[in-house]
């Protein structure tokens, strides 16, 4: 069917994935190419990294707050014994809830002792580390950490981080609050670096002398040996066992959704009671597959890419649907309440991370709602026959199942 020239003198039905008047998109000049003429300077490479910004599906209209951002383009923060980048809502305006951090300690290398105003949740993307704390009631905790799991740390809980052998220790830190950085960390060597040396003296008796060699300057991150065995540790530390975990092996966890398109693992209060203001899922999705349409009614997702690649388009208020591309490396954020989906684009599986500033993970499923509407009222919405609304999914998939 063409389109009439003149669509409020003989209205039509628009066609399907071009809905709107005026018409968006290249599909609609498919007989006049001089309107997506493009002469001026081109970033060829930051193009090719987002074909779906550049060719926009017909369905995408206006424009919304961008959501995409990468650690790919943030500034490393390096020293003797690793790095860290991040990524605040001063880079990430979108990101009101959730601060990101990614993080690299050498082998031996060392986070120093700290604290933050803010909770911090974590997940081991490669490697293994050693983590310390003390929890609110005093009691110490010493645990090792390797790729897939996850630790929490409430707001104020002191905690150190070392890297081990062979291949130190890379992961992500997420903060409950999108204005935390790590340039404002609460740091041992700061405390006592700005503490008068007769102060210290008093407080754990001893000679003022015993603090003449002390850091002048915080380390935050340095070099170390690597720690011995983890029993010799949590002896010299006084763990004593039976308290509240403070570590969750989130890639062993029984899955909330499994098929042959992919799982989702979750980590909430549910499951992991001592992460009290952060719930996370771990989404694995299959070639060909994709995370199902769906939001979140409680609390922004903060998304961070592991691997392969994804396509995902937001639908808001307006209308407002725009698509855009993340891999591995990359963060995403989805406003509380909007629609969306994440399609694998790849060959590989992708692989990434949901993230909320909430106790309790909660997702509503498109497929899950229409399944317990009456036939017949979502039969009037869609103009789609009872028979068919019956073939779809019955109930939430988490991710659609290969056909």
């Amino acid at each position: 069917m063409e389109r009439d020239d003149h669509p409020t003198t003989h209205p039509e039905i628009p066609s399907l994935g071009d809905p709107d008047l005026p018409q968006e998109g290249e599909v609609n000049i498919a007989d006049r190419p001089q309107s997506n003429t493009m002469t001026g300077p081109q970033n060829e490479v930051i193009e090719s990294q987002f074909p779906n910004q550049m060719h926009a599906p017909a369905t995408d209209i206006s424009t919304q707050p961008f959501f995409w951002s990468s650690f790919n383009i943030s500034p490393r923060r390096v020293q003797r014994g690793g790095w860290a980048r991040e990524l605040t809502k001063q880079d990430f305006h979108i990101s009101d809830e959730i601060a990101g951090v990614n993080m690299y300690l050498e082998p031996g290398g060392i986070r120093e002792l700290h604290w933050h105003q803010t909770a911090e949740w974590a997940v081991m993307t490669r490697g293994k580390a050693r983590v310390t704390t003390l929890s609110r009631s005093g009691l110490p905790a010493v645990e090792d950490v390797e790729e897939g799991d996850l630790w929490f740390f409430p707001a104020g809980t002191p905690h150190s981080l070392q890297g081990l052998g062979p291949g130190g220790a890379e992961f992500v830190l997420a903060f409950d609050d999108g204005d935390q950085s790590e340039s404002n960390t609460l740091l041992l060597t700061d405390w006592f670096a700005h503490t008068p040396p007769e102060v210290l003296a008093k407080n754990f008796g001893v000679a003022q002398s015993v603090f003449s060699d002390i850091p002048l300057h915080n380390l935050w991150i340095f070099p170390g040996e690597e720690p011995p065995a983890l029993d010799i540790d949590q002896a010299a530390a006084g763990v004593e066992w039976g308290m509240e975990p403070v570590i969750f092996r989130l890639s062993r966890s029984k899955p909330l959704y499994e098929n042959s398109g992919g799982s989702i693992q979750i980590a909430d209060s549910t499951n992991y009671a001592y992460s009290s203001t952060v719930a996370a899922a771990l989404v694995t999705v299959e070639p060909g597959s994709m995370r199902e349409l769906h939001w979140h009614p409680n609390a922004d997702e903060w998304q961070y890419y592991l691997r392969g690649s994804a396509r995902m388009t937001v639908f808001n208020t307006g209308p407002h649907a725009n698509t855009t591309d993340f891999r591995a490396g990359d963060v995403g954020v989805v406003r509380k309440n909007l629609g969306h989906y994440i399609e694998n684009t790849g060959d590989d599986v992708l692989q990434f991370l949901e993230v909320f500033r909430t106790d309790k993970y909660e997702e509503i499923s498109l497929a899950n709602w229409l399944s317990h509407v009456p036939p017949q009222l979502v039969s009037a919405h869609l103009n789609i026959e009872p028979a068919v609304l019956a073939t779809f999914p019955r109930g939430a998939q988490g991710i659609t199942p290969l056909r």
